[in-house]
């Protein structure tokens, strides 16, 4: 059986030009071998399987090639080249700091780089994982890597830049190497599935180029992982088989729901996407990319942001067409609300679900905003503002003519108002108003009004909503040490939360309970009022759970503080106490014990 080479090896560039994705830096390095322009230190940084050992062990090749091409490539052919390619050259030498990170590691290294090469013109050092040193190796490296011999190049590789001490980046060139793209990496998954006489779908590498996230290496591994389960003819479906990626079909079918407003097909097509094994925190992160992916869609300047197969980005378009901007934006600020609270919600399923349903209702709800906003929206006509409004109008609080005409102005001297279009005409001195005077109010507007109107039939809503919930509850009968005891309950839980401060607020004070079922808590202070207030919810669902009474209420008494006495003799320090605790003149005679007053 023929050992098999895993493709991330096989395939590996050989070449400057081979190299995917990182043009800007390879070009750099051409020039520079180009014009002797040598660096004597460089740097590579990125991420994993972005291709910094790579671009070394080219460098390294080429550096050292006695017959470079036009294009600055090695020949491949003189000896150096051949006895690299072989992996005999003594002039480039690999150490993995990983392993061999130690100051005596250095200090080897620090002797070979005295002697000069027996063939070509450099010896180059490259150093893997340059990171791991530690700082005794990298103190000790410093002054070689400052001052090397002119035949020596050393190349260090890292992933994690920010461990490198400032004393050694001051002494090399760095190159950032950036994370592939996705198209860059599809583009090399085919040009291997064809070397290999293997039949793959364009969508099936845009997948596996999304899994690799930006590494070509992890691309590759997925892509002989892809064919030892599907053979030589790779599929999208097997692709997201093997790799457990949800469908972008459930996708477009679920927006299909929303945007029909249709919540029990998204309900049910959510509860597809759980049985088949996939969490709902990575189906609500999917569903923003793909809400995101139809937004860049809707434009042809944006649409090359859509990192997808030629047969998805035409599906793209075509749903994108049937969705607005607003429904979009909107859709995007809940669902990344709902990626958010996912992780600190209890129920997690009815978080999703509740996202679900209010993408479902964006439309409805845009609906009726607009036809509120056109109730008070004013028309002007004839060069008459007139203001539609299924409201009454607001009294004037000005006072005015017996014959229902306009009001009388608020001040003697204040102009009339003068229609557009007309020219105003001179008036004479108006004697001066006798009577009551005016009072100066601010007229409230319709939409103050409306908004005022709103809020009442809300707050009777709701009302309306927990009285008919009470009736259906338990009412059981409870005692006040009940209610104190499932009261510091809830406030010792308070405190082991972290939310000391407003426990130890809740503790300060006893509850009182009063009659229908209503507890009378003392407060005060306006910060701990709203304090309250927002946790009311929370609090009388505890309570009533505990109590097992659903009728309990809460009211909030405010209360001033006593006044401090001052205590100036020990006669009064005693009365206050006795006052306070009268068991203390009980002990007194008790003992006959005597006062020094």
């Amino acid at each position: 059986m023929d050992n098999f080479i895993v493709s991330a090896r096989k395939y590996r560039p050989a070449t400057f030009n081979t190299v995917v994705g990182q043009a800007h830096i390879t070009n750099t390095l051409k020039n520079a071998i180009k014009t002797g322009h040598l660096a004597q230190a460089f740097l590579f940084c990125g991420p994993r399987g972005v291709g910094k050992t790579t671009c070394a062990r080219i460098l390294a090749k080429t550096i050292n090639c006695s017959d470079r091409t036009e294009n600055t490539e090695a020949c491949d052919k003189c000896e150096s080249c051949v006895s690299f390619n072989s992996g005999a050259s003594h002039n480039v030498f690999e150490l993995d700091a990983a392993s061999n990170n130690g100051v005596e590691h250095i200090r080897d290294l620090i002797e070979q780089v005295r002697y000069a090469p027996q063939l070509g013109n450099y010896k180059i050092y490259v150093i893997d994982e340059v990171h791991m040193l530690s700082t005794a190796a990298f103190n000790a490296f410093l002054k070689t890597l400052e001052e090397p011999p002119k035949h020596a190049i050393f190349i260090l590789a890292t992933t994690e830049k920010h461990k490198i001490i400032p004393t050694i980046l001051s002494r090399c060139q760095i190159f950032d190497f950036n994370r592939i793209q996705i198209e860059d990496i599809a583009t090399h998954l085919a040009f291997i599935a064809k070397s290999e006489s293997i039949t793959a779908e364009t969508d099936a590498l845009h997948i596996i180029a999304q899994k690799a996230d930006g590494a070509l290496r992890d691309a590759c591994s997925i892509f002989d992982q892809i064919v030892s389960f599907a053979g030589n003819t790779i599929t999208y479906k097997a692709v997201i088989e093997n790799l457990n990626i949800l469908d972008y079909d459930y996708y477009f079918q679920i927006t299909d729901a929303i945007v029909e407003e249709n919540i029990p097909s998204a309900l049910l097509t959510f509860n597809e996407i759980l049985n088949n094994g996939f969490d709902g925190h990575n189906f609500t992160a999917g569903l923003g990319d793909h809400f995101r992916n139809l937004l860049v869609s809707k434009d042809e300047v944006t649409l090359q942001l859509l990192e997808v197969g030629a047969n998805i980005k035409d599906k793209y378009k075509v749903q994108a067409g049937k969705c607005s901007l607003a429904f979009l934006v909107k859709g995007l600020t809940i669902l990344n609300k709902t990626d958010i609270q996912y992780k600190s919600s209890k129920n997690q399923r009815l978080q999703v679900e509740l996202a679900l349903m209010q993408l479902c209702s964006i439309n409805s709800t845009g609906t009726d905003t607009e036809k509120k906003n056109d109730i008070i929206k004013p028309k002007e006509k004839n060069g008459e503002i007139k203001v539609k409004s299924e409201e009454p109008a607001a009294p004037s609080p000005y006072p005015t003519n017996t014959n229902g005409s306009a009001p009388i102005a608020k001040e003697q001297n204040q102009n009339p108002i003068v229609p557009p279009n007309e020219t105003p005409k001179p008036t004479a001195a108006k004697p001066p108003i006798t009577g009551k005077p005016l009072i100066k109010t601010s007229s409230p507007s319709i939409s103050q009004h409306l908004n005022v109107k709103k809020e009442a039939e809300q707050k009777a809503e709701n009302e309306k909503e927990e009285n008919d919930s009470a009736s259906n509850q338990p009412n059981n009968q409870f005692t006040q040490q009940a209610l104190e005891t499932n009261w510091d309950k809830y406030a010792n839980d308070l405190k082991s939360k972290g939310k000391t401060s407003y426990g130890l607020a809740l503790l300060s004070k006893r509850p009182v309970l009063k009659d229908d079922n209503i507890i009378e808590f003392s407060i005060n202070s306006k910060t701990l009022e709203e304090t309250i207030a927002e946790d009311k919810l929370n609090l009388l669902g505890f309570l009533r759970k505990e109590l097992s009474n659903f009728s309990i209420q809460i009211n909030l008494v405010m209360t001033t503080e006593e006044e401090k006495t001052n205590l100036y003799t020990a006669n009064d320090r005693y009365k206050r106490l006795s006052e306070k605790n009268p068991n203390i003149n009980k002990f007194r005679q008790a003992f006959d014990l005597d006062i020094e007053f």
